[in-house]
């Protein structure tokens, strides 16, 4: 099995974070903020009426964080924010060719396909992990095999990871986006707000985990951005 690691890199270098162990120094002291207001909040959830009262915003009102119609409250403001992060992928990508999405920046850099990928990937490793309980790194083969060159990315990746058209990673990031929102919709506060005290970056609830997924995807969908307006001839949208 190979022991993937999370490093810090400049942002034409994106590092994969199929496995947690070494959480740049910038974001480890966020990550457990994070953890730590989670768990802060986790009391108000079962305040009596509290959670009964807090409105239920409809799913295109994309803008309005909070709470969503067939999620408990907490999840669904997660979900609120991942799906306000999703389209940021989708513009930056609309209309990509083939030869766009294998474009390779320099000889270090990842294709935007291969990214789109990654973020997929991501979005599996994590299901895996939180929904089914399965330890970092020791996945079901055919999750490793389908995804894990696109989680480690690099050299492997950037030979593999080409002659795939738009929709073919639009599926990926579909599928694997609605499995995880089903997942969520059978889930309840109580297991978001849970803490893993052996995780990598130490105590961290599923909260952090799948909040690090949401950031984690504003972080390469700005990778993506930055390859997109170095393609020869392609016009970025202001």
């Amino acid at each position: 099995m190979k022991t993937f690691n999370m490093r810090s890199t400049p942002t034409n270098q994106p590092a994969p974070i199929a496995s947690p162990t070494a959480a740049p120094k910038g974001r480890r002291g966020f990550l457990r903020t994070t953890a730590a207001l989670a768990s802060g909040f986790a009391g108000a959830s079962f305040l009596p009426g509290l959670a009964q009262a807090a409105p239920v915003f409809a799913d295109n009102d994309i803008n309005v964080l909070g709470p969503r119609e067939g999620y408990s409250p907490h999840i669904g403001t997660l979900v609120s924010m991942m799906n306000w992060m999703r389209p940021a992928v989708l513009r930056a990508t609309k209309g990509m060719t083939t030869e766009q999405l294998d474009f390779l920046l320099d000889d270090k850099a990842n294709t935007i396909g291969a990214l789109m990928y990654h973020l997929a990937a991501t979005d599996a490793f994590y299901y895996e992990h939180t929904f089914k309980g399965k330890e970092w790194g020791k996945f079901d083969p055919d999750v490793m095999k389908k995804f894990g060159t696109a989680m480690e990315l690099g050299p492997t990746a950037r030979a593999s990871i080409k002659g795939n058209n738009l929709d073919f990673y639009l599926s990926l990031l579909e599928e694997t986006r609605e499995r995880t929102l089903a997942a969520f919709r059978k889930r309840d506060d109580a297991w978001l707000l849970a803490v893993d005290p052996k995780w990598y970056w130490g105590p961290t609830n599923n909260y952090c985990k799948w909040f690090h997924v949401c950031e984690h995807e504003s972080h390469h969908t700005g990778q993506i951005s930055l390859i997109a307006g170095r393609l020869p001839g392609r016009k970025v949208a202001e």
